[in-house]
């Protein structure tokens, strides 16, 4: 645990200063200042900072996530040679990487929201349920960025790869629910759509988000599935299952740093 701690401070103090990381808070704290100012307060402005949840943090994650392992590889050939376990070099990585990218999110979304304020119910509630899936979507996205960049050498060839994954999960995986929503929409097939949403971390974030607002209808048609299969205590299962999508490229990542001829 002593290395892991050394080797997440150093990392820490290097994504601290950068550019990038700076950037990024501040512009997640004007887009989501102007939407307050602009676009009213309560559910009106969460619902506009879904977009940025559901899209911006992902694709922000993986490309950073990625490029800094890219950037960091002669660090991590010349901390491999020495007695550093591979392991407590792999948690530092990444650790090093999202705690910034949750900071920096939690900074730029939650303090204008907080400070803002509003008297709707349940607003605070809203608030907590945004800040969490966002925190649990950056973890994600930063495993997929490691799991990317450990995988594949070539630097080019890993950020097509990362950007392939934002597209997949985020564009092109609702438009595969849509085409079987629609040929088989004669047949029963609630379930087969839940356990495809479960199965892609955006359209879990997006459901409970939703849900939390309490605008269903805006799902689709399948949205009395969700609503009914999520206020049933569903919306534990469903933060459990962002918790698996976070672990389980991160172990595969793993695996692979562990075997990989650096």
């Amino acid at each position: 645990m002593r290395i892991v701690r050394k080797i997440l401070a150093s990392e820490l103090r290097n994504v601290a200063r950068s550019r990038w990381m700076v950037g990024y808070a501040l512009l997640l704290l004007g887009f989501t200042s102007l939407l307050l100012r602009f676009g009213g307060t309560g559910e009106r402005a969460l619902l506009s900072l879904l977009n940025v949840v559901l899209l911006l943090l992902p694709l922000v994650s993986v490309m950073f996530g990625t490029l800094y392992v890219y950037n960091a590889r002669e660090f991590i050939e010349m901390l491999l040679a020495q007695p550093v376990r591979r392991g407590a070099l792999y948690a530092g990585l990444y650790g090093g990487v999202a705690l910034p990218l949750v900071a920096a999110y939690l900074l730029g979304v939650g303090v204008p929201l907080l400070a803002r304020g509003s008297e709707a119910p349940g607003y605070l509630a809203h608030c907590a349920m945004l800040l969490a899936v966002g925190t649990l979507l950056t973890l994600v996205y930063t495993a997929f960025a490691l799991c990317v960049a450990v995988r594949i050498d070539d630097r080019a060839r890993g950020l097509g790869a990362a950007l392939l994954v934002w597209l997949v999960t985020t564009l092109l995986y609702d438009g595969i629910i849509l085409g079987v929503a629609t040929s088989l929409g004669q047949y029963p097939i609630e379930m087969p759509l839940l356990v495809m949403v479960f199965l892609n971390p955006i359209d879990l974030a997006r459901v409970l988000l939703l849900l939390s607002l309490d605008i269903s209808a805006l799902m689709g048609y399948t949205g009395a599935v969700y609503a009914r299969f999520f206020h049933g205590g569903g919306t534990i299962l469903a933060f459990l299952m962002l918790i698996v999508c976070a672990a389980t490229p991160l172990l595969v990542g793993y695996r692979w740093f562990l075997r990989k001829d650096f």
